[in-house]
């Protein structure tokens, strides 16, 4: 079993999450039950699924969990990319969270490539 507390990518998933929190709080209040729920939920998603992964005592597991949290880094990156269509944030406001989000998009993804190359 993995410490998810000792993860780079699970503290970066963390920080990323109070910085979508702050930024939903910028998005129409009619969007509470829409977007702001989803993107939060999202965002949340990432770190709770790596904390989730290394629980799990097989490898397949811990990549399969780690496979979820990038998924939900897609969708995350893709809500605020549809938040900037809909003009409720400029790019300017989703810019610094997308730039760190498509950076903890590599290092999961580096780490699914590392622990199915190394473990089979």
């Amino acid at each position: 079993m993995r410490n998810f507390r000792e993860l780079e990518v699970w503290k970066e998933a963390r920080m990323l999450v109070k910085d979508i929190y702050n930024t939903t709080k910028r998005l129409p209040s009619s969007e509470q039950y829409g977007l702001i729920s989803q993107i939060n939920r999202c965002a949340v998603s990432i770190p709770a699924n790596i904390a989730e992964g290394c629980s799990k005592y097989s490898q397949k597991d811990f990549v399969r969990f780690l496979q979820i949290s990038l998924g939900s880094a897609f969708e995350l990156e893709t809500h605020l990319l549809l938040c900037e269509d809909l003009n409720f944030l400029s790019s300017e406001v989703t810019k610094p969270s997308i730039k760190k989000l498509q950076r903890l998009q590599r290092r999961i993804a580096s780490l699914i490539k590392f622990n199915l190359s190394n473990h089979h």
